[in-house]
């Protein structure tokens, strides 16, 4: 059906962005396409879809059946797109118009007229599990992450298409509604029998989900092969690297860097109870009485009780983790804490001597974090400056700056950086070690990895252990059961605002008490088959992931 032979994808420079892929899809057929940010996985995809930037320029052979997309006309491709080749995007909103109702995306793509349009539009959102009268006149700003995808889905299927081009598709979603949109995604393909090319970066959805991967790292094949051959770690250190990143939810790691599970130490065990830092006691430092926390209605929303009397106490020198799906309440729990947010009711108290200014906090987007017009270093220093204690000198500050930028992995002539010139990876170790610069007491961690690499998420959780062993003591916010366990020592579970479960974090994670613990150790990737198969999905609302 489709075959990619020596493509190469130039920029402007001439320099190779993707060079010499090679591989084919058959019809039905899924094939997963593995690897790091950068890896040349989305430019491989877009190449198939003739959706390359202006700048970039691809050679060599792509053929979809008898068509030659490399150097053919745009009405050439026209003919390709929606009918023969769609693609679904990691974020919908680069396919979802904001100022588009739903039914009028889908019209643009379905045939008929009148009460007969109304009736496909209302199929083709029944099919990717929503209530039509919820979702159909609705925009996307009024959807959830998890809706949005769906409708998403529903428009890159609307045609029929023979191959759907599956970019990140669930990269930004928590982890049972990505379970979820992943059964979806392939109970389609096998009602279509439509072929498939997944772009993920996670080994354990690849093999979950695909016959085939192909593992790319910097522009080209690493390796290829058939599922089983893969999940026995893969022939080439690359690949091996990938599987040493995925994090276990069944155990504590003695470390976390990939390079340290590789030769074996990393990988062993360690006892749960062992994972306070120094100094770690039991009096509170932190405590949250009854605090709830409701927003107005907007749009043809309705109103919504973010957080409903949720309690916790955060002792000295530990680590509680706060974990739920996207809309239980986490991100709002953790700016009332940091005073961002004003609670409805309740309170929260530091313990006496710990001002507001000693609780920081680390968000899920480092390029926000960073202003763009200053570099690394004159950012660390401001944090230095609005430092509670004596003033230093202009080196005693350039010392401390390069020890802390030592301390999260980074070489000291980091600060000389601008933030657009680094990774998000290198990003959010900066955000980091601004946020130890100021030495808090409480470090409030909000989902800080969700939007990394593997690879990367493991060296930056890394550095968050190192920080707590040290003494610090931190709230961490996470939708991912397998990060909770490696960070944590004790756990709340927020479900529609409400603490469902709660204790030490092994506790819970080995012998979960509440239904909807249950689901979200259940929605890990486990890398077999068996994960993605489940009982049909339910209808869902158009405010909520179901």
């Amino acid at each position: 059906m489709l075959s990619v032979e020596g493509l190469r994808v130039t920029g402007h420079d001439g320099a190779a962005l993707v060079d010499d892929v090679t591989f084919s899809i058959r019809p039905g057929e899924t094939v997963a396409l593995v690897g790091e940010s950068g890896s040349g996985k989305s430019l491989t995809a877009k190449a198939i879809a003739g959706l390359l930037p202006r700048n970039l320029t691809a050679s060599g052979s792509i053929r979809w059946r008898e068509t030659e997309v490399v150097g053919a006309r745009e009405r050439v491709l026209r003919t390709l797109r929606g009918p023969q080749v769609s693609m679904l995007l990691q974020d919908p909103f680069t396919l979802l118009n904001p100022l588009t109702p739903v039914w009028r995306t889908l019209a643009e793509t379905l045939p008929g007229r009148g009460a007969e349009l109304r009736l496909l539009i209302s199929e083709r959102i029944s099919d990717v599990g929503i209530e039509p009268a919820r979702a159909r006149d609705r925009y996307p700003w009024e959807l959830s992450g998890g809706m949005r995808q769906r409708i998403g889905l529903a428009a890159a299927l609307s045609q029929s298409p023979a191959l759907l081009l599956a970019d990140e598709p669930t990269t930004a979603l928590d982890a049972t509604t990505q379970r979820d949109v992943l059964r979806l995604i392939h109970r389609l393909q096998r009602g279509h029998g439509m072929a498939m090319l997944l772009i993920t970066h996670d080994l354990r959805i690849a093999t979950s989900m695909s016959d085939r991967v192909v593992v790319m790292a910097k522009g080209g094949i690493v390796e290829s092969g058939d599922v089983d051959d893969l999940r026995s770690g893969g022939r080439q250190e690359y690949t091996r690297r990938l599987w040493a990143a995925q994090l276990p939810v069944d155990r504590r790691l003695a470390d976390l860097r990939v390079e340290a599970r590789l030769d074996g130490a990393g990988a062993a065990p360690v006892p749960d109870a062992a994972t306070g830092g120094a100094g770690a006691g039991t009096t509170p430092i932190l405590v949250v009485r009854e605090l709830s926390k409701s927003f107005a209605a907007r749009g043809h929303g309705e109103g919504v009780q973010a957080l409903d009397r949720v309690g916790l106490e955060l002792a000295r020198g530990r680590s509680l983790g706060v974990i739920g799906e996207s809309g239980s309440g986490k991100t709002t729990l953790a700016r009332c804490i940091l005073g961002l947010e004003q609670p409805t009711s309740g309170t929260v108290e530091l313990t006496p001597g710990i001002a507001r200014r000693q609780v920081q906090c680390v968000f899920q987007d480092p390029y926000s974090s960073l202003n763009p017009s200053h570099s690394i270093g004159f950012a660390l220093a401001e944090a230095v400056r609005h430092r509670a204690g004596a003033p230093l000198s202009r080196r005693e500050v350039a010392a401390e700056i390069a020890a802390t930028l030592h301390s999260v992995g980074l070489d000291a002539s980091f600060a000389r950086r601008r933030p657009e010139t680094l990774s998000g990876g290198q990003r959010q170790r900066v955000a980091i070690a601004r946020a130890l610069l100021l030495r808090p007491e409480i470090l409030v961690c909000d989902e800080p990895v969700a939007a990394l690499d593997l690879t990367v998420q493991s060296q930056v959780l890394q550095v968050l252990r190192d920080a707590q062993a040290g003494g610090l003591s931190m709230v961490f916010i996470t939708h991912d059961m397998s990060v909770a366990r490696q960070l944590t020592d004790e756990v709340i579970v927020l479900h529609k605002g409400r603490i469902v479960e709660t204790g030490p974090t092994a506790s819970v994670l080995d012998d979960p008490q509440h239904e909807y613990t249950a689901r979200l150790l259940a929605s890990v990737p486990s890398g077999d088959r068996e994960w993605i198969a489940g009982p049909p999905l339910q209808r869902t609302g158009a405010m909520t992931d179901g």
